[in-house]
């Protein structure tokens, strides 16, 4: 399931250390264009997914591939300790990428759905950082980058699950950041907006798995969210920008001296971001009913 590939000599930062990063949820979309990405500027990569195709596909790819489970503890730390085995206890960098969204309206989101959602957004993510920072601490430098969303500081209507994972971990990375200062460790957030991935269709997925659209008050609403996430057909959110634009901020938050604490990704990210520092609470709720 895993692979070891020859390799030249990575790639070194400033002090001369080698640059290697572990990203989770590399199947498809943001993990893997990062991933390859970063492989292409010299960055040792271990590419990991949840599903073993994904870890084979990946593996074919060229990428050092690993399986990586962000709801199972014992995944996590097997993961761990591949890559610290591989890399001789040492990493420059962590992505936690993997994510996915859960739709329908809070009033009708089960118990089962907001636990399935943390367990994935927030708490692998969390529990796979704290695994590894014992070894940036030890090493006194690393990038832990979260990517979070536009989401992650504003809210949309059928979205809640999504939207308080996606705060969560914005307020658990900032809470980080403050901890590890002067630990050479720093942590960085990425918020994109909508980016081409295979959200949506493990959105209708979850969709299909939980709610129960014809017992709901918000029905009609559902019958339209259903064909824009279940229909491969649908165009895509305006806006949209291709994952090598988070790519972009990524390269940027991992090679800075001094990385900024967000990277804001889309102009719908950058707008709300404003918006709701001016606007009245009413008028942005407003607002947001019309998105």
């Amino acid at each position: 399931m895993t692979s070891v590939l020859p390799r030249s000599r990575p790639i070194t930062d400033w002090n001369n250390r080698p640059r290697t990063i572990l990203i989770t949820g590399c199947s498809s979309g943001i993990g893997r264009a990062v991933a390859i990405g970063l492989q292409q500027r010299g960055w040792r990569v271990f590419a990991s997914a949840r599903r073993p195709e994904s870890v084979t596909e990946l593996a074919q790819l060229g990428l050092e591939s690993l399986p990586l489970d962000l709801t199972d503890s014992q995944s996590i730390h097997q993961a761990v300790a591949t890559v610290l085995e591989r890399t001789g206890g040492q990493l420059y960098a962590l992505f936690n990428n993997g994510a996915y969204a859960q739709p329908g309206a809070v009033e009708d989101l089960p118990r089962a759905a907001l636990q399935a959602q943390f367990e994935t957004n927030l708490f692998g993510t969390h529990e796979l950082t704290c695994q590894l920072l014992p070894t940036m601490r030890a090493q006194q430098y690393g990038r832990i980058i979260q990517n979070s969303s536009i989401l992650g500081f504003m809210a949309l209507k059928y979205r809640g699950a999504y939207v308080a994972s996606k705060f969560a971990l914005e307020g658990l990375t900032d809470t980080l950041r403050l901890e590890l200062r002067g630990s050479g460790v720093d942590v960085v957030l990425i918020e994109p907006g909508p980016i081409t991935s295979n959200i949506r269709d493990n959105s209708c997925r979850a969709f299909r798995r939980f709610i129960d659209p014809l017992h709901s008050p918000h029905r009609g609403d559902y019958e339209t969210m259903a064909t824009r996430l279940c229909d491969p057909q649908a165009p895509p959110h305006p806006f949209t920008l291709p994952p090598e634009a988070v790519l972009q901020r990524v390269i940027q938050a991992l090679e800075s001296h001094r990385p900024r604490i967000r990277y804001p990704i889309t102009m719908p990210t950058h707008l709300f971001a404003v918006l709701k520092r001016l606007l009245p609470h009413r008028a942005c709720d407003w607002l947001l009913r019309r998105v």
